[in-house]
């Protein structure tokens, strides 16, 4: 387990990095009410745990993605040991003991974030952005590129076998940029922390790329 404070306060508790440089994560913000970002694998729990209780910080608030395994899996032990008010995509069905309190659609605000409806990885996969400190956590809309094999600080779509639409993935990368942001923190391979939009946007208007029809 790994924790970095990579803006001021906003804390990444990285639980398990396996191989592929394929990064098992959460994000905490301090806020008004501290607020975790997705909870990662169940049998990364205690790493999770300890990571929070490194911050000093006692979360109120848990925002989930999207119902990947790897993303909800401290949910309920999350509820029982902080009693976090929980926020859960309208879309997503995964398995826990404690319902979701919130069911969440595009446009809300929750806190200091908006969400954003991002499919193509997965049907119930969204974003949360932002807005004033130009930051993204678009699920597992994207990837960083060091997941697979690339450099770090750079972008790529998630694999294909994770993925149940990779069409729509793809295209999904252009609804990303119409929001402004200069960071992206992403929960496999590495954060994108500086001029993370033009960089996506390098990625997705690739020289050659033939015109939208």
């Amino acid at each position: 387990m790994t924790i970095e404070e990579i803006f001021p306060g906003v804390y990444d508790i990285t639980c398990l990095v396996a191989e592929g440089n394929n990064r098992y994560r959460a994000y905490l913000f301090d806020d008004d009410v501290p607020t975790l970002i997705d909870c990662a694998r169940g049998d990364t729990t205690d790493a999770l745990l300890k990571g929070i209780e490194e911050t000093g910080l006692t979360p109120g608030r848990l925002i989930i993605t999207h119902g990947d395994g790897d993303h909800v899996g401290a949910f309920d032990t999350l509820v029982d040991t902080y009693n976090v008010e929980t926020w859960a995509p309208a879309e997503s069905n995964f398995p826990s003991k404690h319902k979701p309190d919130h069911r969440y659609q595009e446009g809300e605000q929750i806190g200091r974030f908006k969400t954003i409806y991002l499919p193509g990885h997965k049907n119930d996969n969204y974003g949360l952005i932002d807005e004033k400190a130009k930051i993204i956590i678009p699920g597992d809309a994207i990837s960083g590129a060091d997941q697979r094999g690339l450099p770090a600080g750079e972008f790529h779509l998630p694999p294909a076998v994770h993925t149940v639409d990779l069409n729509q993935a793809e295209e999904t990368l252009e609804k990303i940029l119409q929001y402004d942001f200069n960071a992206a923190l992403l929960f496999h391979g590495s954060n994108v922390l500086e001029n993370a939009h033009s960089k996506l946007d390098r990625y997705v208007n690739f020289p050659g790329k033939p015109p939208s029809s």
